[in-house]
Order: structure tokens, then sequence, then C-alpha cells
């Protein structure tokens, strides 16, 4: 099945960077997590980069656990990546917290709170 081009290409390829970028993943590891050639990637990162077919694009955004959307014009309608991406850190507190059962996650609220009371 042959999927249409839907995009401004630029604007996928600078949310693609970034997004590879914040999770800090390389090329060869979201290759091998979408099915998507390495090369092919490479492609798109390009600045005279070729377009990826929808189906690329939705292996890519699920191997990147974010939505389509957000890789093609930056942000959601609802759900999915936040429209103001997180900082390093703030994801790794996230991640952090994720692993938490609820005692602890309650015990770093607590934390927090003492830092920002409001």
């Amino acid at each position: 099945m042959k999927y249409h081009y839907f995009y401004s290409m630029g604007k996928f390829r600078e949310n693609l960077r970034n997004e590879l970028d914040f999770q800090d993943i390389k090329v060869k590891e979201l290759s091998a997590k979408s099915g998507v050639p390495k090369a092919t990637l490479e492609c798109y990162l390009r600045t005279q980069s070729t377009e990826p077919s929808a189906e690329n694009a939705v292996k890519i955004a699920q191997a990147l656990q974010v939505s389509v959307e957000y890789l093609v014009i930056g942000e959601t309608t609802g759900g999915g990546k936040p429209k103001v991406p997180l900082s390093r850190e703030a994801m790794e507190i996230v991640r952090r917290i994720e692993n938490l059962n609820l005692e602890q996650c309650k015990a770093v609220l607590h934390v927090m709170m003492a830092f920002d009371p409001t």
C-alpha cells in the first residue's frame, strides 16, 4: 500500500531531530526500534532530505512513543507529547517517578512541595 505525503518536510525533520536529541536516542537505535532502515532515517534528517511515507512516519512515531501529529507539526490537539517539551532533567525525573510505588510518590511530592509550596 502506497501512502501520500501530507506534511512540511522541514518541520518533520526538525521535530524528529529534536525528539532524538531529547530522548538521547541514536539513529541506529531508532532504526532497530522502528524497522525503518538507518540510511532512510539519515535521509529524513538531512538538510536536503527526502519525505517519509505516512507508513514510515507512523513507525517512527510509535518507536519514539509520540504521535505522528507531534512529529509533523510539533504539538498535539489531545494527549500525547506536550506542546512544550520537558528538559532532559525533567524527563529523567518523570522516568524515575514512574518506577516508584504510591508511598514513594507521595514522599517525592512532599519533598517537591518544600521547594515550591504553591
